[in-house]
């Protein structure tokens, strides 16, 4: 490997023996007649190397992340369906965990989908014992549920031990005046859609990035033609078949656009051409959305092919512009510790979100029974404010799970286990050579 200097001053560069050592004709050597010049001394020092930069997070996708997650709060919540258009998240949340993918597929296959299933399994196995130890406690039988009765219904009782179904539960569970409304079950494990989504996704990618390194247009715009199809009506797979294939094929695109980020193709699209093809990409979702409006007008979770395209358009802005922040900038900077907390934590936050918001109403109910609470005019004001007090009180609650279970992430990690990893010298993992899960 060459340097940028020559070894001598002659036409031609000295030849040099083993480890620098000039042969005939360096200073010391035996006087005599030889065809070679003698070297002259270095006025300078060579430049030196540039110094790599560490391999670490990329604090812009670890944002990214951590604003995802509060959208999807947020949404539960309050049920804006303008959220879905704001910010899709679940189709960011996609496209993060498929760059974090093909940076692992870098090891072998096998070893990294084993390590991926790992780090899911221990936190969903602790939610599906506390969920359906509630059901039974209610009364609910699997196998005399009129929905999915039977040995069939004892059977997906698996998919609480691994996702790669949909999970049987109630749509009605206890009382209406109980102290969780009666469609709690409903709520709370509808959550699993998109565990069982990752998965496979995560089992596909070795394919789908072969694929990809393969053909990558092709690859990267077909699950936006699968879901014409299957998310239309042009054709119809019934059952959780069908939700698991329409599913895979609306967030197929924004995996793959993980795969591209990685990979690189986005930064050889000049910006322009990239974001003006992917404004055109949105632009025709609003319009199917506008002419396929669903149960909840603009929400776009019932619009397969609108939430495809717009999640779709919208990751590759995203992406274009990712500045690779080694740490958050300027006035970013002062979220950096719950940006942090918020990704070693995200299986549990978005597990349990649900649940507890679903929790936030028994325990506000409370305050009606307080002395000053008696008079119509306090019960109206908490009335008016009751969800504004839900969204306060959950964020103390899921700092309680992440208390109380989130270490389970660790031990799934096999990293020692800590409460509160929010990056505190307290706090902070020892360095790893692992990717951490997408």
């Amino acid at each position: 490997m060459t340097h940028g200097y020559t070894a001598g001053t002659g036409t031609s560069p000295e030849p040099a023996g083993p480890y620098g050592t000039p042969y005939a004709g360096a200073a010391g050597a035996v006087p005599g007649p030889t065809p070679y010049t003698v070297p002259q001394q270095r006025t300078t020092e060579p430049a030196p190397a540039p110094e790599r930069k560490k391999p670490g997070r990329d604090r812009y996708l670890d944002l990214l992340r951590s604003i995802a997650l509060v959208r999807v709060v947020v949404y539960h919540l309050f049920g804006w369906a303008w959220l879905t258009v704001v910010f899709p998240s679940m189709g960011v949340m996609f496209a993060l965990a498929g760059s974090l993918m093909a940076r692992s597929l870098k090891r072998p296959a096998l070893g990294v989908i084993r390590g991926r299933v790992r780090r899911l399994l221990p936190p969903l196995w602790v939610f599906s014992v506390v969920v359906l130890a509630m059901m039974f406690a209610n009364g609910w039988n699997p196998s005399e549920d009129p929905d999915r009765g039977g040995t069939w219904g004892l059977i997906e009782l698996f998919n609480y031990i691994v996702p790669i179904g949909a999970p049987p539960y109630p749509w009605h569970i206890g009382s209406q005046s109980g102290l969780l409304e009666d469609t709690w079950a409903v709520q709370a494990a509808g959550v699993l859609w998109y565990l069982r989504a990752y998965l496979w996704f995560v089992i596909a990618s070795p394919l789908l990035l072969w694929l990809f390194r393969k053909a990558p247009w092709p690859t990267l715009l077909a699950p936006l033609g699968l879901t014409a199809i299957v998310g239309t009506g042009v054709v119809t797979i019934p059952g959780e078949t069908g939700n698991a294939v329409t599913d895979f094929a609306v967030y197929g695109g924004c995996w793959m656009l993980g795969f591209a980020h990685h990979e690189g193709l986005l930064k050889q699209i000049p910006r322009y051409v990239s974001v003006s093809c992917a404004s055109l990409v949105m632009a025709f979702g609003l319009w199917w959305a506008s002419n396929h409006l669903g149960p909840d007008g603009w929400d776009l979770n019932d619009i397969p092919l609108a939430q495809a395209t717009w999640s779709f358009g919208f990751v590759v802005i995203l992406l274009q512009y990712s500045p690779s922040w080694q740490e958050l900038p300027g006035r970013l900077a002062k979220w950096d510790k719950l940006v942090t907390l918020s990704n070693n934590r995200a299986v549990t936050i978005y597990l349990w979100h649900n649940l507890l918001i679903m929790a936030t109403v028994p325990i506000i109910d409370l305050a009606y029974e307080l002395p000053f609470m008696q008079s119509e005019r306090a019960v109206a004001a908490l009335d008016g404010a009751y969800t504004i007090w839900m969204f306060a009180l959950v964020w103390p609650l899921i700092g309680l799970m992440i208390l109380a279970v989130g270490w389970v992430e660790d031990l799934a990690a096999k990293r020692r286990p800590r409460l509160w990893p929010n990056g505190s010298k307290s706090g902070r993992p020892r360095p790893s050579s692992g990717a951490r899960r997408g």
